[in-house]
């Protein structure tokens, strides 16, 4: 990666958007860790002259008066979070929390060199930021809302006062199709199933492997959960069972995974195996790596399995918990649950198994719920419990939000309608999303406000393949500003 591809990206058009997400690209901030990124925002409202503070929890709120002539218009807040979901490529060194994005050109494209790119929401970021410092825009009078921790908590969602924003109209700026105006989206609940295990010596005529389930294609569990993807953790416990039916292999530690709004990708195994059954371990890797790779033949072509000797651990998982963490994983819901009956098309509820992992005497299992319909989300729950607390395990459930329920009777909704007719000849398209954006929980906050979503086009968020488009960026922008010009006027 050369500085020069780094560069050109700050001088694509609109200059005013890609200079300022270039500038995000240099900032690390991965969920939880993105501090110093909002910081940078707060000084760059403050460097404009405008009221700009950060909230008790750390979102950041920008003030800008409506221009001549347009104060009668509604109060309109820009909404987009700071934070990136941070993953890299196996291959691929990078300290999220030190190294800044390697972002390029990539034809059509921009994408990053061998991690997330965060686009999901830098753009929108970006976005926002070139609405603060134009001097040409017109608009009536604005509130910019950058929120914390979107991606693994809505964290800065769930603690905004009521009292923070005097706006009427709320856009979003999260949604990853230009062209589609997003109205509804699905409600979340994060699952945690703890076992506890006793350790047990390592036989002394064992061997240990090392089981590797890589290179699979992931991304977002609500935007690609819907395209039948390979999930590592339920991969690699599929070939556990059938290793410790036929070999009697014994687990050592398990870690696949890394957070719960991204489907795994990668899942490594320890076993332990007599010695000399090292010959028909590999046949039934073999062979049941065949099996999987033709099963998710359109989906993951990349799918390996990797299996090389390792150092022997001292200890494995009791053989009364291993079969009990492998059985409820084995029958854990994952993927799609249901498609909904009002939207055809769109994902209604689905879970993603999302993190395996074996540490200091305990094995958690982190899943994250998705539903457009709360009784159905609390419903999967119950399945879900049923499972782990049959296997054993302790279950917690947290981080509850409800779904954001479309109002076709918006008055933005009818103006960016009419606007984007007016821009490009076309009506966009009204949709839900099978994510959890956080106007479902904004709505709970303000129930007045009036909300949509909308952004250019991303393809293959919370994955090191992520890309957006950037002609559709550039479509986006005169979109958005051409939507503030025309905003509705005060009743």
């Amino acid at each position: 990666m050369t500085e020069k591809k780094q560069i050109s990206i700050a001088t694509l058009k609109p200059n005013e958007v890609w200079k300022n997400f270039y500038a995000l690209t240099q900032i690390p901030r991965p969920s939880k860790k993105e501090k110093k990124a909002a910081e940078y925002i707060l000084h760059f409202g403050e460097k404009l002259g405008l009221k700009s503070v950060m909230d008790e929890i750390g979102n950041v709120i920008i003030s800008k008066p409506a221009t001549p002539g347009m104060e009668k218009c509604k109060g309109i807040i820009l909404q987009a979070h700071i934070d990136m979901v941070p993953q890299a490529n196996n291959d691929k060194k990078h300290d999220f929390e030190k190294d800044p994005i390697e972002a390029y050109i990539d034809g059509e494209w921009v994408t990053a060199n061998g991690t997330t790119l965060g686009a999901d929401n830098g753009i929108g970021v970006a976005a926002a930021m070139a609405v603060l410092e134009s001097k040409n825009l017109e608009h009536g009078p604005l509130e910019v809302l950058i929120t914390i921790d979107e991606e693994t908590g809505m964290t800065g969602a769930n603690n905004l006062s009521p009292a923070a924003l005097k706006g009427e109209i709320l856009i979003n700026l999260d949604s990853e199709d230009e062209g589609e105006l997003y109205v509804g989206c699905a409600g979340g609940l994060d699952g945690t199933f703890t076992f506890e295990y006793q350790k047990e010596k390592m036989p002394e005529d064992f061997t240990s492997i090392k089981l590797n389930v890589t290179e699979l294609e992931g991304g977002h569990s609500g935007m690609d959960i819907i395209l039948g993807r390979a999930n590592a953790n339920k991969t690699i416990f599929r070939l556990l069972k059938i290793l410790a039916n036929k070999l009697n292999a014994r687990l050592a530690s398990i870690e696949g995974g890394n957070i719960r709004n991204a489907i795994p990708r990668e899942a490594v195994a320890v076993v332990a195996i007599e010695k000399n059954r090292e010959e028909e371990l590999n046949n039934i890797v073999n062979e049941f790596q065949k099996i999987i790779k033709s099963e998710y033949a359109g989906t993951d072509k990349k799918l390996k399995i990797l299996v090389e000797k390792t150092k022997k651990p001292e200890e494995i998982i009791d053989k009364k918990t291993q079969t009990a963490l492998t059985d409820a994983i084995y029958g854990c819901p994952n993927g799609v649950v249901r498609m909904s009956d009002a939207m055809p098309g769109l994902v209604e509820t689905s879970n993603n198994l999302a993190i395996v992992k074996s540490e200091s005497g305990k094995i958690q299992v982190k899943c994250l719920m998705r539903s457009s319909v709360d009784s159905a989300k609390l419903d999967l729950a119950e399945a879900m419990e049923s499972v782990f607390r049959q296997a054993g395990a302790k279950v917690e459930f947290s981080g509850g939000y409800s779904g954001w329920k479309p109002n076709i009777e918006s008055s933005i909704l009818a103006v960016m309608q009419k606007t984007y007719k007016e821009l490009y000849n076309k009506i966009p398209e009204i949709k839900a999303i099978h994510a959890g954006l956080e106007c479902g929980i904004f709505g709970g906050i303000y129930p007045h406000w009036d909300m949509i979503s909308f952004g250019p086009t991303i393809r293959h968020p919370h994955s090191p393949a992520e890309k957006v488009n950037i002609e559709s960026v550039d479509k986006f922008w005169k979109f958005l500003t051409a939507t503030l010009k025309n905003a509705p006027k005060k009743e």
